[in-house]
């Protein structure tokens, strides 16, 4: 690394018996690192004391951090990772969003803190910057779907010959009288259109797109569906711009005000300031290089694998999957609500359930399948409730015998867990991709 501090390598769910001794790293200690500074555990990455050593522990997310900011920081990457391959998070985030009820909901997945100072990381490692021109594409290809908003903005341009709203003296004086342009007026007027703010701001993070697609030549014909997911997306978007200016001031972008009606321009240009920030305004600060600086960032993997397990659900049973149900006590992950088969499902991102099962796991997703709620949802009448309590799936990772596609895989491939009444399991096999590919 070309920079002058530490970078400490860790896998996720490093727990407390297994954590990295980092004590000659931080002499003074350090504080747990919150994700989106949500006060409830577990924490992205938690430092304690034990054995007169300071441990760091790792929870279910990967990304990088400041443990002690410009001195010492932290790297963690997908506990099923291996030397030969890795876990391909941006191909399960493809998947996750190709349901438009799953895309709803990437903005919960990831974390970026763009005004702290950025970290220096192999290319390969840098996962925020493509998930970040992944998740504004999609975005902005909902609203070139739904058509781009119109508004009233305001122009500034020097007529020749005629005036047209307010005329700016001063600048009419300094820019065409002095230079004896006696015909030029300089006026102020309003329009209406797609030249919007929020449309400019938007196709100034086109060009960003555009110059990120040209460095790392993506191609059709060579890359896999992620590249391939992007450059479609770019072409799909960009005819719709072409009569949209990319002249726009950075207060315009830096402090714009959101209108609460338009949830889809909110989300695009809360994404577009992150894309700018993180190249710092500057479009030459794209390049293609071995390592990069990228800003401070967090991933959810256990949000992540629940947002791919819902698309594969969605492939199979449709609109007849409800996704984050409330119950009377808590959310249920998944309901399925097909004619023959009713049941309560959860996704649990952990390697226990590869061999065995998670007691507390049980519990909770047996008191799904008892809640009131659940039982209204389901249709299961007042009289029958002592009677009949719906089944109930736990659906896991599995990278040697999971699944690859869930969605083919029959309601009777389902593992029954012999301990309990009425529960399954079935794993499925997270995307992967060879290293340095």
């Amino acid at each position: 690394m070309s920079d002058t501090f530490v970078l400490i390598p860790l896998f996720e769910h490093h727990d407390h018996n297994n954590g990295h001794d980092a004590s000659k790293h931080l002499p003074n200690g350090c504080l747990p690192i919150k994700f989106k500074e949500r006060n409830k555990e577990p924490y992205c990455i938690d430092c304690k004391e034990a054995d007169s050593k300071r441990k760091l522990h790792s929870a279910y997310f990967v990304g990088t951090d400041w443990l002690i900011e410009k001195e010492v920081a932290v790297y963690v990457e997908p506990k099923l990772n291996k030397d030969e391959v890795q876990i391909d998070i941006l191909k399960m985030l493809l998947d996750s969003i190709s349901n438009p009820d799953t895309g709803n909901y990437v903005h919960e997945i990831f974390e970026v803190k763009p005004d702290k100072p950025f970290i220096t990381l192999p290319h390969h490692q840098d996962f925020i910057t493509p998930l970040l021109m992944l998740h504004f594409l999609n975005v902005v290809k909902t609203i070139v779907r739904k058509g781009l908003k119109k508004s009233y903005y305001t122009v500034t341009e020097n007529l020749y010959s005629k005036i047209k709203g307010k005329v700016l003296v001063s600048e009419t004086i300094k820019k065409n009288l002095v230079k004896n342009k006696k015909l030029y007026t300089q006026c102020q007027y309003s329009e209406f259109g797609v030249n919007g703010t929020e449309n400019r701001v938007l196709k100034k993070v086109l060009g960003f797109v555009q110059r990120y697609l040209d460095n790392y030549k993506v191609d059709t014909n060579s890359k896999g569906p992620f590249q391939t997911f992007l450059l479609n997306a770019y072409n799909y978007i960009s005819p719709a711009f072409q009569n949209v200016s990319d002249k726009v001031e950075l207060n315009d972008v830096r402090h714009h005000k959101f209108n609460p009606f338009f949830k889809e321009y909110k989300e695009g240009i809360e994404l577009a300031q992150l894309i700018l920030k993180r190249y710092g305004y500057n479009l030459n600060n794209i390049k293609k290089e071995e390592e990069v600086k990228v800003p401070p960032f967090w991933i959810d993997m256990t949000k992540l694998f629940e947002l791919f397990v819902l698309a594969q659900l969605k492939m199979k049973y449709g609109n007849e999957v409800l996704y984050q149900f409330k119950a009377k006590y808590g959310w249920v992950d998944y309901l399925i609500l097909r004619d023959n088969m009713k049941m309560v499902v959860d996704a649990k991102y952990k390697p226990q359930w590869v061999d065995s099962y998670e007691s507390d796991d049980i519990r909770q997703v047996s008191g799904y399948a008892r809640d009131v709620n659940v039982a209204d949802k389901l249709g299961i009448k007042v009289e029958d409730r002592s009677k009949v309590v719906p089944n109930c799936l736990i659906i896991y990772s599995d990278q040697k015998k999971g699944h690859l596609d869930f969605s083919i895989v029959g309601d009777n491939e389902f593992e029954e867990i012999e301990e309990f009444v009425g529960f399954y399991k079935i794993g499925v096999k997270l995307p992967e991709v060879k290293t340095g590919l």
